[in-house]
C-alpha cells in the first residue's frame, strides 16, 4: 500500500503532464486572455483550441499521479503532506474547470459566436461549489514547493521554478499570457528531470509491457468515443 500509485505511475506522470500542460497553453498563446475572445478562437480555429484545451486538462488530471509520488517520497514532512492535498484538490478544481471551458466553447458550435458570448456572459461568476478551492490552488503550490525544498527532495532552484505555479490564472475560458506560459515551464523545470530519475530508478518494464499499456490506452479512447 506505501507503493501507491507505484514507480511507473509516478514517473510518467511527473514527466508527461507538465509537458501536456504546457502544449496546452502554448498552443493558444496567440489570442486574447479574456473569455470573449477565447470563444472567438474557438470559432476561428476550433481544432487548435479544442487541442489547446485537451492537453491542458489531461496534462491537468494525469498529475495527481505524480503529486501523491512526492508526497511519497518525501516521509514525515507535514508541509509536503499540506501542499499535496492542496494541489490535489486544485486539480480537481482545474477539471471542474476544464469541463465547463469544453461545454462554453461547444456553444459556439451548437448556437453561434454571439449567442455563446452571451450565454457565458450571463453566467460567468456564478457561485458553485469549487470557488472556495481558489485560495488553495494558488497556495498549495507554494507550500508544496517549500515544503519539498526543506525535505530536500528537491532543490532550491526546482522549488522555487515549482512554486511559479502560484500564477498559473484559475477559472473558466482562461488565455494564455506571460504568466501562465512562466508558470507551466517552471512546473516542467522542476518535475521532468525529478521524473526521468524516478523512471531509472528501477529495472526496465518488461518487453510486452509498454506495448500492452499502449494498446489498452487505445481502446480506452475508442470505447469512449464510441460509448
Amino acid at each position: 500500500m506505501t507503493d501507491f500509485p507505484g514507480r511507473w505511475a509516478e514517473g510518467v506522470s511527473l514527466t508527461v503532464a507538465p509537458a501536456l500542460m504546457l502544449a496546452g497553453v502554448l498552443l493558444r498563446i496567440g489570442y486574447d486572455g479574456f473569455f470573449p475572445a477565447q470563444l472567438a478562437a474557438f470559432a476561428d480555429a476550433p481544432a487548435l483550441m479544442s487541442a489547446s484545451y485537451g492537453c491542458f486538462a489531461l496534462g491537468s488530471a494525469l498529475l495527481w499521479p505524480g503529486v501523491l509520488g512526492l508526497v511519497r517520497r518525501s516521509p514525515g514532512s507535514r508541509p509536503v503532506l499540506w501542499g499535496g492535498a492542496m494541489v490535489l484538490s486544485g486539480l480537481f478544481a482545474r477539471a471542474f474547470h476544464a469541463g465547463v471551458s469544453h461545454l462554453a466553447l461547444q456553444l459556439v458550435d451548437v448556437q453561434g459566436l454571439a449567442p455563446a458570448q452571451r450565454a457565458v456572459a450571463s453566467a460567468y461568476g456564478a457561485f458553485h461549489v469549487f470557488q472556495p478551492l481558489n485560495v488553495v490552488v494558488f497556495a498549495g503550490w507554494a507550500v508544496l514547493a517549500a515544503g519539498l525544498w526543506r525535505a530536500g527532495t528537491l532543490g532550491l532552484v526546482r522549488s522555487v521554478a515549482l512554486g511559479l505555479m502560484t500564477a498559473l490564472p484559475i477559472g473558466v475560458l482562461k488565455g494564455t499570457g506571460p504568466m501562465s506560459v512562466l508558470a507551466v515551464a517552471g512546473l516542467c523545470v522542476a518535475l521532468v528531470p525529478y521524473g526521468v530519475r524516478v523512471l531509472r530508478e528501477g529495472p526496465a518494464p518488461r518487453w510486452w509491457a509498454v506495448p500492452l499499456a499502449l494498446a489498452i490506452g487505445a481502446g480506452a479512447v475508442v470505447l469512449g468515443t464510441l460509448g
